[in-house]
């Protein structure tokens, strides 16, 4: 049996990994697996993930008394926070220097930066220090958003230290002059909020507390991203022991089959032989023919077994196929600028937007094609098979990849901005109190809201596109949840400016900060022209990309409700990693269930639908190409066709 389900049970226990990997799966069927094994115990499910799936998960399952489920609302939990403490916030801003009451309470509410994520984080580790719950089970959300999570108490101190500035000089005054030392309430709040950050972190990093189980599938996309979700929880010291690889194929005459296998087995040999994997144990789990969810998590641990890095490898290798579509997309237009893929995590988001820009830059050689990737845990490195970074990388003559790098976009803002103060400091100015005004100064930046930084990277692709750098753009999105946080995000970053700008103007200091104010206005600029083109079906179109599964149809609805609400233009579904048809059992039963799902997906859609079926993982240009080639019919067959219609209105 695995540990993690063995007593002696943590407090609380992580299902973490890219999307699409079963981590919702692994979590729900855990939590049932506790609350029927210990019932005398109480257990929570929760999911921390903006895209809940875990309604979905359980269907219709009736939890056991003990055993409580909850999709945490991160939004309304921040909500609640600020109207719980909105009073000592505010008298903190009044307390502020020569900042205005109001100046600082707008930035203070607009912001908040990191305690949306915060919110589960803090929840969890008041409820285990509580102990209102035996043990929690904890469904996170994709990897890169879980990264950024377990990234947010370094976030939340460095805004604990910008709200600290902000008391620094009454709290000198009350010193000097009163001769009191005692801390305020004020003093106090921020002192509790930094000790609850602490007392997390302590539960996070204790083995006896918390474990983190990895969850991933043999695949070398998936394979790249666990590696870098390992790394990260070992330097952030959250303890690891077990690593899970679902949907392993079994050992048939199957062509199909027996080729998956053989791929797997090579794989996971390679990956769990490195050194640097020492002291992790791997266990695999089958592949199931029904989609586990329901009564079915009950047996869902079942043939769970240990692997090992001395695993036979099927002799014969699979023959390299061509890629098999059904329903080929009409070309994207050749007016179209940008192109957005999005879906669940998992679904093959990379390897489309990959095959598309590669096949645009064939299909269009007068213009050149930027790809790029928004996502966290960025994966166009393994499956192009070069090492894009931060700066763009040109593939061929009309190829260009970018993986954005948004904490460093916003870290050198800060710099410039700081050496920009620095010079400041050597004049002065009425009503100007140094130190204290200084500390305010320097944390100002620190109190913009979170995700500017990744708005800061798709300006920086648009200001390509005004250069006349680059003709075409073909974003990689983040898997759901996170993307659609990005797509609301402009919104609220434009308020942010122009409150921030708006600040500088008003105690005149947009003068002395050339260099930021030029950058501010430009990003202004920048965002309008983003929410224009992101709205204009003339140039911009979203590609959803899915799987034949219950919760990925569920989540591309919400995710396409969404686009409608933003009037961000649809244009297509592709329908991912799709069973052939054929004589295996395990084939035949996946196939039909697909084929169920596919049904449900026709029948809610009107538009044309692009049915892909599963092959090995084409990496590479080459592999790539063949791939674009047959997800789009040539431009001479797409004006037989007629045009293209956006997907129609979700029914109500």
């Amino acid at each position: 049996m695995l540990s993690f389900l063995e007593a002696p049970l943590p407090r609380v226990v992580f299902f973490g990994g890219k999307g699409g990997v079963g981590k919702t799966t692994c979590a729900a069927a855990a939590a049932l697996h506790y609350a029927c094994k210990f019932p005398s115990n109480n257990f929570l499910l929760v999911s921390t993930d903006p895209a809940h799936s875990l309604a979905d998960a359980l269907s219709d399952l009736q939890a056991p008394d003990n055993l409580e489920i909850l999709e945490f609302n991160a939004l309304a939990s921040l909500e609640i926070f600020k109207s719980k403490h909105r009073g000592k916030l505010a008298e903190i801003a009044a307390r502020g220097t020569f900042l205005g009451d109001g100046d600082i309470r707008e930035i203070m509410d607009l912001s908040l930066p990191g305690l949306d994520e915060l919110m589960p984080l803090l929840a969890i580790s008041e409820w285990a220090e509580a102990r209102a719950y035996d043990l929690i089970v904890v469904d996170t959300a994709p990897t890169g958003h879980t990264l950024r999570l377990l990234a947010t108490p370094n976030l939340i101190r460095t805004w604990l230290k910008a709200l600290d500035a902000l008391l620094a000089k009454p709290r000198f005054l009350r010193r000097h002059f009163r001769g009191s030392p005692q801390q305020d309430e004020l003093d106090q709040f921020l002192m509790e909020l930094a000790a609850a950050v602490k007392q997390m972190e302590n539960l996070l990093r204790n083995p006896e507390t918390c474990r983190f189980v990895p969850v991933m599938l043999a695949e070398e996309v998936v394979i790249f991203e666990t590696l870098k979700l390992l790394g990260e929880l070992k330097r952030l010291q959250i303890p690891v022991k077990e690593v899970l690889v679902n949907c392993l194929y079994p050992e048939n005459s199957c062509p199909v089959c027996s080729g998956g296998r053989r791929r797997q087995q090579q794989l996971l040999k390679q990956l769990i032989s490195r050194s640097s994997l020492r002291g992790y144990v791997f266990r695999g789990l089958p592949l199931r023919p029904e989609e586990i969810k329901g009564p079915g998590l009950e047996t869902f641990w079942e043939g769970a077994a240990a692997l090992s890095p001395d695993m036979p490898v099927l002799p014969q290798p699979p023959l390299e196929l061509p890629p098999r579509v059904e329903g080929a997309s009409p070309c994207p237009s050749s007016d179209l600028i940008f192109l957005i893929f999005a879906g669940k995590g998992g679904v093959g988001k990379t390897t489309l937007a990959c095959a598309t820009a590669v096949r645009l830059a064939e299909e269009f050689p007068g213009k050149r094609t930027l790809l790029f990737s928004t996502d966290p845990a960025h994966s166009l490195a393994a499956c192009l098979e070069v090492s894009p970074g931060a700066q763009p990388l040109r593939l061929s003559p009309r190829l260009t990849v970018l993986e954005i790098d948004a904490p460093g976009e916003f870290a050198a803002l800060k710099r410039e901005y700081r050496q920009e103060l620095e010079q400041f400091l050597f004049t002065t100015f009425e009503n100007f109190d140094f130190p204290f005004d200084r500390q305010v100064l320097e944390r100002m930046l620190d109190l913009s809201p979170p995700g500017l930084d990744e708005i800061m990277g798709l300006v920086q692709v648009l200001e390509f596109l005004e250069q006349g750098r680059y003709d075409l753009f073909v974003m990689d999105s983040a898997p759901t949840g996170h993307l659609l946080r990005l797509l609301e995000l402009p919104e609220l970053v434009d308020q942010w400016l122009k409150t921030f700008f708006g600040l500088l103007l008003k105690y005149h200091l947009a003068s002395r900060f050339p260099g930021l104010s030029q950058k501010l206005v430009q990003f202004s600029r920048g965002l309008k022209r983003l929410r224009h083109l992101w709205r204009d079906p003339a140039r911009t179109a979203l590609y959803a990309v899915t799987i034949l599964t219950e919760m990925a149809f569920q989540e591309t609805c919400d995710l396409l409700q969404v686009c409608e609400r933003l009037r961000l233009p649809v244009r297509g579904l592709f329908l991912n990693l799709a069973t052939p048809p054929g004589a295996c059992p395990l084939c035949a039963a996946l196939s039909r269930r697909e084929r169920r799902i596919q049904d449900k997906f026709q029948r809610t859609f009107a538009a044309q639908q692009t049915l892909i079926y599963r092959q090995s993982d084409p990496r590479g240009q080459a592999r790539l190409g063949e791939l674009g080639r047959a997800l789009y019919r040539p431009r001479l067959m797409e004006k037989q066709h007629g045009a293209m219609a956006a997907l129609p209105a979700l029914p109500s």
